[in-house]
This record gives structure tokens, sequence and C-alpha cells, in this order.
């Protein structure tokens, strides 16, 4: 059988559920169509918790449809209460318009520009939320809601059963992300929104006002919710969240985020987040491959994705010489502190705090009383230790690590 976008979004492990299967199947066999997914503008950069959507717009475009990228400027102004315990912190215009700037970028490293018939579209939902008379909008399109149905879906209904605080301005947002579909719909013909699970209450929204108030079928596709075998959510560590952006997190980092990857989670990993052929996975799967290099295969594949093949190699490299070698490594994050502060001294419990490796200075003393802490692969054994110029090697670094997998390069400036 033919492959076809809807045949590999299943194989990959995309697939939770869709609105019409066997409709959309039978359209997309006969045509090219326009696909869309949100995004919360809330932060300058996506994590890897919004990955999946990003590599299901990519898969769209491989098999010639085109996607639309549809940037929350207007939405992210009131917040997704989908998944959420409490209300979002409200950010103003200019704040969220920065972020989106900084968004797209992620979005034209990941997606092609070249082929007109499926570079992706860019919009922003702003356009037309801004513009809506409120009174109007009642008429127009409130009219096509009941209470009875909102209180149904989970992002309402949860946060109602624990208790917590909804605000009315949340509970608007299923009606305006309908809205959007509705609005891409008229302008883009755009037939297919794809989200993540938590998003099916507000997707069927929309396909339900665009068949009630313009006749017209559009379709709703979404994603599992992921979460790492730890029972981890997707996208955040202990140590922060994995931002898709090397401004917020290097290169390194990245690499290692997925070289750390549970054992139970790297064919899954491979699948969902590489372009290697399914194929060849099942084959590595198949022969029972050493883990650790399947590890840094997946390590490689993602980073390369987003940074480019020489900063993969760069970190696999730096991975080398930081766990096998036991030197620095060129490509560790790094952090830059002024001579004159180390001049006289500074404590260990400050210099880790610096680098980000503990919330805490009571975190750090449990570091060290666990044995968890070195500098330049020495173990640290007194929380009152003093770093000063006599630490740093001739290029005025020092390594701090916290472990085996979590290390900071220190250098004078």
């Amino acid at each position: 059988m033919q492959e076809t976008f809807l045949t590999e979004f299943q194989k990959r492990g995309y697939f939770n559920q869709c609105t019409d299967q066997a409709s959309l199947i039978d359209l997309m066999s006969k045509s090219k169509i326009k696909a869309y997914i949100g995004f919360d503008c809330t932060a300058p950069s996506l994590h890897v918790g919004s990955l999946m959507q990003i590599m299901c717009l990519r898969l769209l475009q491989k098999y010639g449809h085109q996607p639309i990228v549809l940037l929350g400027g207007g939405t992210s102004l009131i917040g997704d209460p989908s998944g959420k315990e409490k209300t979002r912190k409200i950010l103003d215009k200019k704040e969220i318009n920065k972020n989106i700037k900084s968004i797209e970028h992620v979005f034209k490293i990941f997606l092609k520009s070249k082929n007109s018939k499926t570079k992706p579209i860019f919009v922003n939902n702003y356009t037309w939320l801004s513009k809506l008379n409120y009174i109007n909008f009642l008429r127009e399109i409130g009219k096509y809601f009941t209470i009875n149905k909102m209180l149904t879906f989970d992002s309402v209904k949860l946060r109602l059963e624990r208790e917590q605080s909804l605000s009315y301005m949340e509970f608007n947002y299923m009606m305006l992300q309908a809205y959007d579909f509705y609005e891409l719909n008229k302008r883009h013909k755009c037939v297919l929104q794809i989200g993540g699970s938590d998003q099916w209450g507000n997707i069927v929204n929309g396909t339900d006002l665009i068949k009630r108030k313009d006749k017209k079928f559009a379709y709703g596709l979404t994603t599992p919710l992921l979460t790492l075998s730890s029972g981890t959510k997707m996208g955040k560590t202990e140590s922060g969240a994995i931002w898709l952006n090397k401004k917020m997190l290097s290169p390194y980092e990245y690499w290692q985020f997925w070289r750390n990857t549970d054992d139970k989670d790297v064919i899954n990993f491979l699948k969902l987040f590489t372009d290697l052929d399914l194929e060849e996975i099942e084959n590595l799967e198949s022969k029972s491959q050493d883990i650790n290099k399947l590890k840094i295969l997946l390590a490689n594949e993602t980073t390369a994705m987003l940074h480019g093949v020489q900063a993969a190699k760069d970190s696999e490299s730096t991975a080398q010489k930081t766990f096998g070698d036991r030197s620095i490594g060129k490509n560790l994050p790094i952090i830059k502190i002024k001579k004159i502060l180390i001049s006289n001294g500074v404590n260990i419990l400050d210099i880790v705090l610096q680098c980000k490796l503990a919330n805490s200075k009571s975190e750090i003393r449990r570091m060290i009383k666990n044995n968890g802490l070195r500098v330049n692969n020495e173990m640290v054994k007194d929380e009152s230790k003093i770093i000063n110029l006599n630490n740093f090697d001739e290029d005025n670094k020092i390594k701090v690590s916290h472990g085996k997998k979590q290390h900071v390069i220190v250098k004078i400036i």
C-alpha cells in the first residue's frame, strides 16, 4: 500500500483521535490540503514539549500538503486553560510580539520554504481577534455554543472538579480557538486542525462551527500527550525547560537531553523526533543494537535537525572528552565571571548557583554530602571550599560538574 501522510502519521505514533478518519483519508488521497496547528507565544521560545506538533507539520510538507503555523498573538493575551491548574501570567502585546518573532525562527529551521505549494503560512490570530465586536461576536458566533457542552470539556471540567479558579476570560478561550479555525477555513481554505489530545474539545468546536455556520466539512486530528517513561511531562526536566533556542539552551545541553533518554523511550523517540526511515528504525530495534549507540544516534539526529550537523558532531565530541577523556570539552555551556570577583576567592556554593546546577545552597550542600559535586573532575568534600585564580587553567576555565551528566564551564573574563 502506498504510504500517505496519515499512514506514516499512525506508524510513527502521532495518532490519537480523528473526527472523521475515513473521510479525511479519502480527501487527502485526492487532493493536497492545508492544515494548521496553533502555538502559544507566552515565552521567547518553544520547548521540546511542542516538538511533536512541529514534526507533524514537517510530515505534512513531506507529502505535499501545506502547513499553517498559527501564532497566538491574540489568544496568548488570554491563555489556554487546557491542562493548567491556574490562570497563566498575563503578558502585554509588546512582549507577545517579541516572542512571536523569536518563535518564528524555530519554524524556519524545521520547515522548508522553497516550494511555494508547501512552504509554511504564518498567521497571527491577533489580526482578526483584535477586530471583533463583542456584541456581534456573541450574535454571530456565540449562538452556536452551549454552556452545557462547554462544561463537559476537560479544560473546563477538570479545573471545576478540583475546585480551582477558572476565569470567564479563560472560559471564552475555546470559542476563540474555534473562531480561529473558522477564519482560517474562510481565509486560507484550511480544512484540518492538528493538536494535542487535550485540545480535542476546542478542535471539535471549530469543526462544528464551520459546519453549522458555512455548511462546510472540516476535520480534527490529535496527537497523544507525551510523557517520559519516568512519568515526567515531555519538555521539562529538573534543571528546567528544554528550549528550542540556542540562546536559551546550548546545543550541547540539547544533545545531552536526548543522550540521557531512558532506555524504554529510545525507539519511540527515534520514530517521533527524527526523519529516520521507519524501516531503518525497525531494523535497528530488531538487531538489538547497543542502547547507548542508539541514544547517541537519537541525540545526533535531533541536534542536527535543530542546530546543524556540526553542532551535533561537536556535542558528541564534547561528551566523549567530558566522560571518556575527563577533559573540559569545548562545547559545554559557559558561565562568564569577571576576574575581579574571583581574585579574592569565591565560595563554591556561590559558584554552583551561578552555574544554575542547583536552585539553593541547601541543595548544593546535599550534592556535596552525596559526593555529587566536582570541580575539574575532583570531588568537592567541603562546602566552605574557596575557588580562586589558581583553580583555573591557562584558558581561564574550570569545569563544574553535578553527577555524571551536568557540566558547566566557568570562564574568567
